[in-house]
């Protein structure tokens, strides 16, 4: 997020982890993070990893240790919920955590979302419903249910 150009994370690089998330899946994501390729200078990132079945948590623990050793400049995020840091994936990373303050001002990373999320030509397409003409958007109510 250095510059408004730097582009979004993309599909390979991010897996959002759901208690319904396989071992395969989270395997996958692993061995594209740790087997060194081509244009290596991703940032792979799992979201919610404290979401993760105990089973699924230990095998990716074990895939991590026997993958670590072929690529040592790997970049990998792990972000969990606070309130879940005692669940086992956090718990086996522990030693590597580190409390992220973000460097940039809400205003800034809006800035930027909004760069890479406007669509460059107004159509008739869904983002004429979004604010600025964004291609992504969130609809929310206090009230469940209604319509959204």
């Amino acid at each position: 997020m250095n510059s408004p150009e730097q582009p979004l994370p993309t599909f390979d690089e991010v897996l959002l982890c759901t208690p319904q998330t396989s071992a395969e899946q989270v395997g996958l994501f692993l061995r594209r993070c740790l087997i060194p390729c081509p244009g290596g200078d991703k940032i792979y990132t799992m979201l919610y990893a404290d979401e993760l079945s105990y089973d699924v948590s230990c095998r990716a623990e074990e895939l991590f240790q026997r993958l670590q050793c072929y690529n040592r400049s790997y970049r990998l995020i792990i972000l969990c919920n606070c309130e879940r840091e005692n669940s086992y994936l956090p718990s086996a990373f522990s030693h590597y955590k580190v409390h992220m303050i973000p460097q940039r001002s809400q205003a800034e990373m809006q800035q930027y979302l909004q760069h890479h999320f406007r669509v460059a030509q107004p159509s008739s397409s869904a983002a004429a419903v979004f604010k600025e003409h964004m291609c992504v958007g969130i609809v929310s109510s206090k009230r469940a249910g209604m319509g959204k």
